[in-house]
């Protein structure tokens, strides 16, 4: 089920960029009419402020990256175009194996897809998901995600694997960066005592999703400490992380 070292080579490139909504706000009074940024201008600003993006920046980036390094790619998702949209990528291997890479959801690496190759399992995979299993069912219309978590507690996604043609995928992707929402959100995989965990900070609390369970962290008691935490796990530079908090805060 596991991708090989060409495609991996790529997907590490991501490895702790975070997904949000933070830098969908700050850009959103920066840019122009276009609010989805290019390519070339993540690129910048990731090496500028360290950003990542929303699951569209991340697809975009992330299938930009795939060809360069001469690997078929190709966009794919649910619901586009709508407030419940997520897009990921397909990428290809050698063989014309088809891999479902989800920077968006922070999985740890991607996922063999065709189910009638002999190594595709419907039966729970550790070591995709930080804090979860992931149980892959094939539907007639594409793929369910099955996350099952320490507990017991599950949770779904579904994908649609047919491919998304670059002009409507780019037109789903400026329709979300209009899209801010009402409440902040970061995401980003971090080193946690031997594991790769997951930490959210989540309309103002934020918890961490390991293997041994969920847990929740204390609240920060003001603005500037919350600003701090952010940083600390996200590398955000302080200002934008700043500006985003504060156009929320405005929000309430």
């Amino acid at each position: 089920m596991r991708a090989g070292e060409h495609i991996l080579n790529v997907w590490r490139r991501f490895d702790g960029l975070p997904m949000d909504n933070l830098v969908k706000a700050w850009n959103y009074e920066r840019a122009g009419l276009k609010k989805q940024r290019s390519v070339g201008l993540m690129r910048e600003h990731r090496e500028a402020y360290g950003l990542g993006g929303n699951c569209f920046d991340l697809a975009l980036w992330l299938m930009a990256e795939f060809r360069e390094a001469g690997i078929e790619a190709y966009a794919v998702g649910s619901e586009l175009s709508s407030e419940g949209a997520h897009a990921a990528v397909l990428a290809l291997d050698e063989k014309g194996r088809r891999f479902l890479c989800d920077l968006g959801d922070q999985w740890l690496q991607p996922i063999l897809v065709d189910t009638q190759d002999p190594a595709f399992s419907e039966a729970p995979q550790a070591g995709f998901f930080p804090g979860a299993d992931v149980q892959l069912s094939a539907e007639p219309d594409g793929m369910t995600v099955i996350y099952q978590r320490p507990g017991g507690k599950l949770s779904v996604q579904k994908y649609s694997l047919d491919p998304v043609g670059e002009a409507a995928f780019w037109q789903a992707a400026e329709y979300s960066q209009h899209q801010l929402g009402k409440t902040p959100l970061i995401e980003v995989r971090i080193p946690f005592e031997g594991e790769v965990a997951h930490w959210e900070f989540n309309d103002w609390q934020s918890e961490l999703s390991t293997s041994k369970g969920l847990f929740k962290e204390e609240a920060a008691a003001s603005f500037e400490e919350w600003v701090e935490r952010i940083h600390k796990r996200s590398g955000y530079d302080r200002d934008v992380i700043e500006a985003a908090l504060a156009f929320y805060k405005s929000m309430d």
